[in-house]
């Protein structure tokens, strides 16, 4: 299995179970995943992105056997950001970065995201796009985040051809038109599964998009790993769909 959503570090408004990397390994272990893109909470409210991406790569260097694949992240509105970029894939060679566009407060449709789109295709690197951390019925009241709009991002992507996108806690509204004008672009776009709700979910989501845009992911741990397995125990899924969503959509994105 390979959950495509998972994050080191501490959250920073509150204590997680599992929010120490060794017992995130475990735990993740314990279910049968053995790789995990992973991301740091630290990126959420720190200005040092370069200190959050080399304490991350380190950690999933030392934890976790090899399980760990960093996503560093990246802020567009900080100075030195091209140089992070940069320092993701050639000092640590990381496959992709995750951006949290409504912490860090910019649009998709904002110049500098479009710059930042052509330099993760330069280097060849998984864009992860989070558009929203956390339900805002419990939202901290001095930090209200709405979700970040994914309206501009299709435009964006049709005059980027081969650059590789997954939108993570982003299928809340998985009927929303956008997500549609994604999944048109071909199996280079892809969603995760961790804020899927609804009965059978997972199966009527591959039957809406096809299952090529669907990954395993959980949000650990924010969420709890038993909840994004449960969805695909629940869900009527052949083989085929199931190895597809567990492993090999992620492992091609990985490959291409």
């Amino acid at each position: 299995m390979i959950d495509v959503n998972v994050y080191l570090g501490q959250w920073p408004f509150r204590r997680l179970p599992y929010d120490g990397a060794a017992k995130l390994a475990a735990k993740l272990r314990g279910q049968g995943v053995t790789q995990a893109w992973a991301g740091s909470f630290e990126a959420v409210l720190q200005r040092d992105i370069g200190g959050v991406n080399a304490r991350l790569a380190a950690e999933c260097k030392e934890f976790g056997e090899g399980m760990f694949q960093p996503f560093g992240a990246i802020n567009p509105n900080l100075p030195d950001w091209r140089e992070d970029v940069r320092r993701c894939q050639e000092d640590y060679g990381m496959p992709g970065i995750r951006l949290h566009p409504n912490y860090h407060g910019y649009e998709l449709d904002a110049p500098q995201f479009a710059e930042l789109l052509d330099m993760a295709h330069q280097h060849k690197l998984i864009v992860q796009i989070a558009v929203k951390m956390e339900d805002a019925r419990t939202q901290h009241p001095l930090l209200r985040m709405p979700p970040t709009s994914l309206a501009p991002l299709p435009k964006l992507l049709e005059a980027r051809a081969g650059l590789r996108v997954v939108i993570l806690n982003g299928l809340r509204n998985w009927r929303a038109p956008v997500v549609e004008q994604l999944a048109s672009l071909g199996e280079r776009v892809a969603f995760e599964i961790a804020t899927l709700e609804g009965v059978g979910g997972v199966e009527k989501l591959i039957a809406h998009l096809g299952v090529e845009h669907v990954l395993f992911g959980s949000y650990s741990p924010f969420f709890y790993l038993e909840s994004a397995v449960l969805k695909l125990k629940e869900s009527e899924l052949g083989g085929v769909q199931r190895n597809a969503i567990l492993k090999k959509n992620a492992a091609r994105l990985l490959a291409t």
